[in-house]
């Protein structure tokens, strides 16, 4: 859908809030707390951003961006080339990132990764439910929507300058039954997180990733994908991935990142063992199998059977 640029303002140092309508002023798709959006940018540039706006308002998208000097152009071409008034592409909301039904949240968010755990903490507040959010930063004045949270009591406003690094062990302490922990930020937080909750109850951690995350090497051997529509078996040799061999063929599937991050190419699996290599999927989704991020993911089994 082509939205309109309705309002470009900095929030912190280096982060513009783009609000974004309808030019018709027509209804926006609905969407929950952790949704994200492709916005289309030209030029082969297809970047994801996590709205953070109201989900109530179905009138305007709201998306947080930080400028990222060293990155391959998004954030540069929406903080200097994309005006007010201009038309942008944007992709319908996905969400792989929802709140998990829980007695409490914990929520950890270092830097831009505050822009999705916004409207789940505006969610929590307004469900009345027990919530606590730690924030980090390199600076306060780096730390968007900081003037917004600061006033709330279980809001923890903490800039590396000041405070040195988060004290996930103090923040997180002992494993909370019935305690649901979200956290987005930079890798090494998720890592730090992750490592601090591994004695948490399987399932009560959940990380949204801007970037892959490390793993190790997939299997390279060669296998065979099977479309299950037209009984086709295509051959997917090393040196590719399944979306690769499925655009060769012309087989249509929407895609945006090409490195498992956005959950676009998402495919369900009927028959086979995928080798997961997204960022996307949780512990548990992997390990059930029935769905796969074919820009990364090969396969464990010689033959993989795929709903195309």
């Amino acid at each position: 859908m082509k939205l309109v640029l309705d309002k470009k303002e900095p929030v912190a140092d280096g982060v513009v809030l783009l609000t974004l309508r309808d030019p018709d002023d027509s209804p926006l798709p609905a969407w929950t707390p952790g949704a994200h959006v492709d916005l289309v940018l030209g030029d082969g540039l297809v970047r994801q951003y996590s709205l953070c706006g109201d989900p109530a308002d179905t009138s305007a998208y709201q998306v947080a961006v930080l400028r990222a000097p060293e990155g391959r152009g998004g954030s540069r071409h929406l903080h200097d080339v994309l005006a007010e008034g201009q038309l942008v592409e944007v992709g319908d909301p996905r969400n792989h990132f929802e709140l998990v039904e829980a007695r409490r949240y914990l929520f950890v968010a270092g830097g831009i990764g505050i822009t999705p755990i916004l409207p789940m903490v505006a969610w929590a507040e307004a469900a009345g439910r027990d919530w606590r959010l730690v924030y980090g930063g390199r600076t306060r004045s780096s730390m968007a929507f900081r003037t917004t949270l600061e006033q709330r009591a279980n809001v923890e406003i903490r800039p590396q300058d000041e405070y040195g690094q988060l004290d996930l062990e103090a923040s997180l302490g002992d494993p909370a039954p019935g305690t649901a922990v979200y956290c987005c930020g930079p890798e090494s937080l998720l890592l730090a997180v992750e490592q601090q909750c591994a004695a948490w109850p399987r399932g009560a951690l959940h990380v949204e990733r801007f970037s892959p995350r490390t793993v190790a090497p997939p299997n390279s051997a060669e296998f065979e994908v099977e479309l299950a529509r037209t009984g086709a078996v295509l051959r997917v040799p090393s040196g590719k991935s399944v979306l690769d061999v499925l655009e060769e063929q012309r087989v249509s599937v929407l895609w945006s990142c090409r490195e498992g991050t956005c959950g676009t190419c998402e495919t369900t699996v009927l028959n086979g063992t995928p080798d997961h290599r997204d960022s996307v999927l949780t512990d548990e989704e992997q390990e059930c199998g029935d769905v796969m991020m074919v820009c990364v993911s090969r396969s464990r089994s010689t033959r993989l059977v795929l709903d195309l």
